[in-house]
This record gives structure tokens, C-alpha cells and sequence, in this order.
């Protein structure tokens, strides 16, 4: 059997208390150890998101909304989802499996991963691993993924998206908002 849940490959995490959250796998175990006779992996992963931010709020209320927090864990293959992504972001000389034996150590891993900006902006915002999970409804994202398909198409599949911004669409609905469309 190929062996596919390598280190720094994204997951998300289906059970306990960091369910749904996103996470990437920093050392597996495929045959276990002596302590754990499963199959199972070392994770980091994003405890608490970042909020939205607006242009209202103060410098402070924007530095703690923008906060991350990171988590450590030993998790079962059976509660992990496996996704196409990887992270280039290599964290083994920082977390480690006996990180895990005391309080102390998995702090200071924990901070040690959070210091790591590049890692919490990829997991957290720019790793969005699918629609459904930052709350888009189906019937939005098929309507996006045609728009989108409609440019590829007009422009050439070769040629980058980044060009595209999302413009202001007024919104024929009775409240009268404005809708970010692309």
C-alpha cells in the first residue's frame, strides 16, 4: 500500500477537541510504537483562527484579532482527513514526539510554532482547503466556479488569475447590500 500521510501534509482533524480544525503532520508512526500499536502521527496545528478584522477597529483590537494559536497532538490515522496540500514549512527541529511528556516542553513548542508567522498565515488564511469550511454555501461556490471557469476560458489556461480582483455588485435583494462578487 503507497504510503501517502507524510510529514507536512495538511489535515483537518475529525474528532475531539480540535475537530475541523486545520493541522499538518509534523512525524508519523505507520506501524505504531509500544506505547500506541495503531498508526498514528505528530500534528501542529491552528487552535484559535484568526477574526475578521475592520478598518474601525483600533490598533489593539486589530492585534487581537489577529492573534493565532497553535496546538500539539498525537492523533489516530482513523481521526485525521488527509487533503491534496502540503506545507513547505518544516517543523521538526522545533516540535518533537517528547515535546509531549510534559506541560512546560508543549508550551514552549506551541509558542515556538506560533512564532513561526509563515506557518500560521498558510494554515490559517492562505491555506483555504475547501469552501465549505469557511462557511460558503454550495449553490455560491458553483456560481463562483463558473464565473471563474468563464475567464480561464475567455482569457487562456495559461495565463494567471491573480489579475482578477473582486468588485462591488449591487445586490438585488430587499435589504439593498452590497455583495463582494468576482
Amino acid at each position: 500500500m503507497v504510503k501517502f500521510l507524510k510529514p507536512n501534509k495538511a489535515v483537518i482533524l475529525l474528532q475531539g477537541r480540535f475537530a475541523g480544525h486545520k493541522a499538518t503532520i509534523v512525524k508519523n508512526f505507520d506501524d505504531g510504537t509500544r506505547d500506541r500499536a495503531y498508526g498514528h502521527c505528530l500534528v501542529a496545528g491552528v487552535a484559535k483562527y484568526p477574526s475578521k478584522v475592520i478598518r474601525k477597529d483600533s490598533a489593539k483590537k486589530q492585534a487581537k484579532k489577529s492573534r493565532v494559536k497553535a496546538f500539539v497532538k498525537v492523533v489516530n490515522y482513523n481521526h485525521i482527513m488527509p487533503t491534496r496540500y502540503t506545507l513547505d514549512v518544516d517543523l521538526k527541529d522545533v516540535v518533537s514526539p517528547d515535546a509531549l511528556v510534559s506541560r512546560d516542553k508543549k508550551v514552549t513548542a506551541c509558542k515556538e510554532i506560533k512564532a513561526r508567522r509563515r506557518f500560521a498565515t498558510d494554515l490559517a488564511a492562505g491555506l483555504s482547503l475547501r469552501a465549505g469550511i469557511h462557511g460558503k454555501t454550495g449553490k455560491e461556490q458553483r456560481e463562483k466556479g463558473r464565473r471563474v471557469a468563464k475567464i480561464v476560458h475567455q482569457n487562456g489556461a495559461g495565463e494567471s488569475l491573480s489579475h482578477l480582483v473582486t468588485r462591488k455588485v449591487r445586490n438585488r435583494s430587499r435589504n439593498g447590500r452590497c455583495k463582494s462578487r468576482l
